[in-house]
């Protein structure tokens, strides 16, 4: 009996996701329609994706989405940028709400099991920022946010430094503003952006583990095509250098 309900479970799931997959367009689509809907996060995330003083959308994923709209449909502005949560990243992908998005996602296996990636357009990872251009002692203490993947590397890298669990990015900041901590872990990209806004302090050069941000797109054979373009696309760039010239402008480290 409980096998049959494990079935019944399994094969209800798979109708509603498969369903769901039907949703998304395919590339014909999308070439007649002559636009790209593409979701990007709802948040500042400089210098990924934020707004200028001017309310404009820039940074390096806004760059990349001109650039596939230029090469896809032959226009960098042809493009409908869809604003989304961080928990509405993939399930817009999935039902069709936007092509794909670009939004800061990082590949893991669980999203994986529901979306597809492109090639990685960066490797992130973790990294410390602190008011002192310096490296770190074992008397000094690094803010982390409490149950994070980073506190593993850190410990690994910083055996005999005390760490100290933070409840947010604010928080790890404002300990380090205040002279509580010597230095705050966290991502790379967005502790590049508060050091770009805050220039006081310093991004220290080493980064820890890697983690490839990339394109969202949906599953199936029906999305083949316009996900062997999009991934045709960010090798070439890659190859071609423009990636790498986009990701120094925009003040990433390596």
């Amino acid at each position: 009996m409980v096998r049959f309900w494990r079935i019944t479970f399994f094969c209800l799931w798979m109708t509603v996701f498969l369903s769901a997959q039907a949703r998304a367009t395919p590339w014909q689509d999308i070439e007649s329609r002559g636009r790209l809907l593409v979701g990007v996060s709802q948040y500042d995330h400089r210098p990924l994706s934020f707004r200028d003083d001017h309310g404009n959308l820039q940074g390096l994923e806004v760059d990349i989405i001109r650039r596939l709209s230029q090469e896809l449909l032959g226009n960098s502005m042809a493009v409908d940028l869809v604003p989304l949560t961080n928990t509405h990243r993939l399930r817009a992908v999935i039902d069709g709400e936007v092509d794909l998005a670009i939004a800061s996602l990082t590949v893991t296996r669980s999203r994986l099991r529901v979306v597809d990636f492109s090639h990685h357009y960066y490797l992130s990872g973790t990294a410390l920022v602190s008011s002192q251009n310096s490296s770190i002692s074992p008397r000094d203490t690094i803010a982390v946010l409490e149950g994070s993947s980073a506190i593993v590397l850190l410990k690994q890298n910083f055996p005999s430094t005390q760490l100290r669990g933070v409840k947010s990015y604010q928080e790890g900041l404002s300990l380090i503003q205040e002279e509580k901590v010597t230095a705050f872990a966290g991502d790379v990209t967005l502790l590049t952006g508060w050091v770009q806004e805050n220039p006081s302090y310093y991004l220290l050069p080493q980064i820890y583990g890697a983690y490839p941000l990339a394109i969202a797109l949906p599953k199936g054979l029906q999305h083949q095509e316009f996900r062997q373009k999009v991934n045709k696309i960010i090798t070439s760039l890659a190859q071609e250098g423009w990636l790498q010239e986009r990701i120094e402008y925009w003040g990433l480290p390596q």
